[in-house]
């Protein structure tokens, strides 16, 4: 490795790359750290923020102040105090400035801020006029009096305020995001009355719980007006961890049968939001609606209007769609990552942060009262030499004119001391009047008493916890409000699945011995009397619905789940069921079934076993299939039977002739096997194939049992079945003559 090689005055000195690279990094990250993106704890701010607000102050910006120009301001703080870019400067001071941005704005502005569609729309600082709002004045009036610590500005001519002495937890009340090195911060605002009353109950309280806090503050408030909808269990679990999330919803009602949108989630943009929603209607993925308009003007900051393409369509299920696939509803990060008193970041809980921001206040507090006792005391001091020296006005007079050393003169007559002596010799001849000694006596009288007030509540705990409750109700008195974000739980929002979206037909599947596969419109299709390619010709065919799926069966016993409404019109002769799955090699299809999720399924094999199972069940999403029937060796998968009820029969017949009737009820419910035995098949014969399982079929009542032996068939009625009962697994009866050799099975 290189060395970096430094002069020193003792001769050379050498330093790896490596090392000098760390300790350079570090000293950046610790910068970026503590002096640009975190806010401290005491005022809430980031050391950008509360040079900007102090430029503005030393500029007599105050809330009664006239406007100036915005350049004046960055100009002062990039030129005095923040060595940065002016954009930067710039940006900064309008977030403080946007009423949608800050719960609580330190800046109020004159001209075009930006607005909550675009907050980055502002005018540049040569056109807007700003000046501090009355809310920043709580930060701001204490700090000439004694409460704050100063440090060198970068170029060491002039002195800023390291914190501002809040009296409030500003923090919490307006928030703050930033991105430092390695880590980052996420408070959002809250209301000034609920933190206000957290910390009363904290002064009277001060090792109260989590639980405790949270009567008064519920959860945090932003300056738009979308409601929160994360549950109470979630929005603590931020606040005792320091990290989590916050949900935000979008409010709305319905109005004439049109549904109008008059709150967004903080940060949301109203014309994005209609974008977003625009852009599924041209790609006709939301039918439902028919027109959307923007109505927001002065008096309704936020109005969106959607019109619903008629009245039977569900608003509550429409806006939970919005919600999942627009900016309506928003998570927001949270993450109490502060500047705490000791100098050091860290991740908070809400309880710490009040505690700490308490214990920082508690000390601004005992510093303005110590100075302001100083200050007394001083004048005090003052006024006892005034007063001697009114009392001996004839000898003091003689003494300034007649003595060479005046100041040493009086302070040896009268004892003054070397401030008394010069503020004696300062005063004016007007102060000689015969009045003077009451105002003075009067004065002294008032600072006295004062003096004994500050004495005393610097000497007691309860006495300083007192005031610093007075002092926090009286802010909460000039500038609490209402809660804008209202806390209400709502469940979780589902959007539309594609096949909610299309509109609902009945259809015919048909599947032929090729695989070619296609659906026609209508239960009324005879799935024969279709055209197939040549060679190929019906294999089987299912009714059902165009927003359901279709599950294909093939010989390994798998089920492929494949959505109606993707498949071909039965207008041609389809398409290749493969190019949609991937079989297994050398496997085939050998059947379908269709049907509403829950309605249970037959499925069973040539070896005489079955069971049943639902749609559920057979549903993968997987191209590959999903593996359910379990086959024994030499047998073949039948094609699955949809049950009607619990009442159903299942019939069972083989190659020769032989059937079996039961209850459906006592084939046993699986998702998966091979199920148990529903007819005997002996094994040997099965092998031999001698003997196998021909069809499975379904009887309900109401239906009837067609029988087919080649061009022949035998139907027997539901009562009909009473000679082919027998118990589950037995061999069954023989049919009549002529069915000794059947084909197949079905029910109608």
């Amino acid at each position: 490795m290189s060395d970096v090689v430094t002069f020193s005055n003792k001769g050379y000195e050498t330093k790896s790359v490596g090392d000098f690279a760390e300790e350079a990094y570090l000293d950046y990250a610790m910068y970026v750290i503590l002096d640009r993106a975190l806010p401290h704890i005491g005022d809430g701010l980031k050391p950008v923020q509360r040079r900007i607000i102090y430029a503005m102050s030393e500029l007599g910006l105050k809330s009664t102040a006239k406007f100036k120009k915005s350049a004046r301001t960055v100009g002062d703080v990039i030129g005095k105090f923040h060595p940065h870019g002016d954009s930067a400067a710039y940006e900064a001071m309008v977030l403080m400035a946007q009423s949608f941005s800050y719960r609580y704005p330190l800046i109020n502005g004159q001209g075009n801020w930006g607005s909550p569609d675009d907050p980055k729309s502002f005018a540049a600082m040569r056109y807007t006029e700003s000046k501090l709002s009355a809310y920043a004045n709580i930060l701001l009036s204490e700090v000439s009096d004694g409460t704050v610590e100063w440090k060198p500005n970068f170029d060491a001519t002039l002195e800023e305020p390291i914190i501002f002495p809040a009296k409030v937890p500003n923090l919490l009340l307006n928030g703050s995001t930033g991105i430092a090195v390695g880590m980052a911060t996420d408070v959002p605002p809250h209301n000034l009355i609920e933190v206000v009353n957290a910390c009363l109950y904290l002064l009277d309280n001060p090792r109260a719980e989590n639980d405790a806090i949270y009567d008064f503050i519920k959860g945090p408030d932003f300056p738009t007006g979308g409601e929160i909808i994360s549950s109470k269990a979630d929005i603590q679990s931020c606040y005792e961890s320091g990290r989590g999330s916050i949900k935000m919803r979008a409010v709305w009602s319905k109005e004439d049968g049109v549904i109008i949108i008059n709150a967004l989630p903080f940060q949301a943009s109203g014309s994005k939001i209609l974008e977003q929603i625009a852009s599924q209607m041209r790609a006709k993925k939301l039918p439902l609606v028919e027109d959307l308009r923007d109505e927001s003007d002065h008096e309704n900051p936020v109005r969106l209007v959607i019109v619903p393409r008629s009245n039977r369509v569900d608003a509550n299920a429409l806006m939970d769609h919005l919600f999942v696939t627009t900016d309506l509803e928003k998570s927001y990060r949270v993450n109490l990552n502060v500047i705490g008193l000791d100098g050091l970041p860290r991740v908070m809980t809400l309880n710490q942060i009040l505690k700490e921001w308490l214990k920082f206040r508690k000390n601004i507090t005992k510093k303005r009262l110590s100075y302001r006792l100083e200050k007394l005391k001083h004048r005090l001091h003052l006024l006892d030499g005034l007063l001697i020296a009114f009392l001996n006005i004839d000898e003091v007079v003689r003494i300034i004119r007649e003595e060479d050393q005046p100041k040493k003169e009086i302070i040896s007559r009268f004892n003054l001391s070397d401030l008394q002596a010069d503020y004696v010799l300062d005063t004016k001849l007007r102060q000689l009047a015969r009045l003077e000694e009451i105002k003075i006596r009067s004065e002294q009288n008032e600072l006295a008493k004062e003096k004994s007030e500050l004495e005393l509540t610097l000497e007691s705990e309860s006495r300083l916890k007192t005031l610093m409750k007075k002092e926090l109700r009286a802010v909460s008195e000039d500038f609490g409000d209402d809660r804008r974000s209202p806390l209400v739980e709502r469940g979780e929002a589902i959007a539309f699945s594609e096949t909610d979206l299309m509109s609902v037909e009945p259809i015919t599947i048909i599947l032929s011995k090729a695989g070619w596969i296609r659906a026609a419109k209508g239960h009324d299709i005879d799935p024969t009397a279709v055209n197939f390619k040549s060679g190929d010709s019906l294999l089987a065919s299912v009714i059902g619905r165009s927003n359901q799926n279709v599950y294909l069966q093939d010989s390994t016993g798998r089920f492929y789940a494949v959505p109606s409404h993707t498949l071909p019109s039965a207008r041609g002769q389809g398409e290749p069921a493969s190019g949609k799955l991937n079989l297994p090699t050398g496997a085939t299809l050998t059947g379908l079934i269709m049907g509403e999720d829950e309605k249970e399924v037959f499925v069973g094999t040539s070896a005489g076993y079955g069971f049943r199972t639902t749609i559920t069940d057979l549903h993968t999403k997987n191209k590959a299939g999903k593996s359910v029937v379990k086959i024994s060796p030499y047998a073949q998968v039948v094609q699955p039977k949809l049950i009607y009820d619990e009442n159903s029969l299942i019939v069972a017949v083989s190659n020769e002739g032989r059937m079996l009737v039961f209850d459906i009820s006592n084939v046993p419910k699986l998702a998966k096997g091979k199920g148990n035995k529903i007819i005997n098949i002996p094994s040997a014969r099965l092998k031999r194939g001698e003997e196998w399982v021909v069809d499975y079929a379904i009887v309900g009542q109401g239906t009837s049992l067609l029988v087919y032996s080649g061009k022949r068939y035998l139907s027997l009625k539901y009562g009909d079945l009473e000679h082919y009962v027998g118990e589950r697994g037995r061999r069954g009866h023989k049919l009549p003559r002529g069915f000794q050799r059947v084909d197949y099975l079905k029910s109608e």
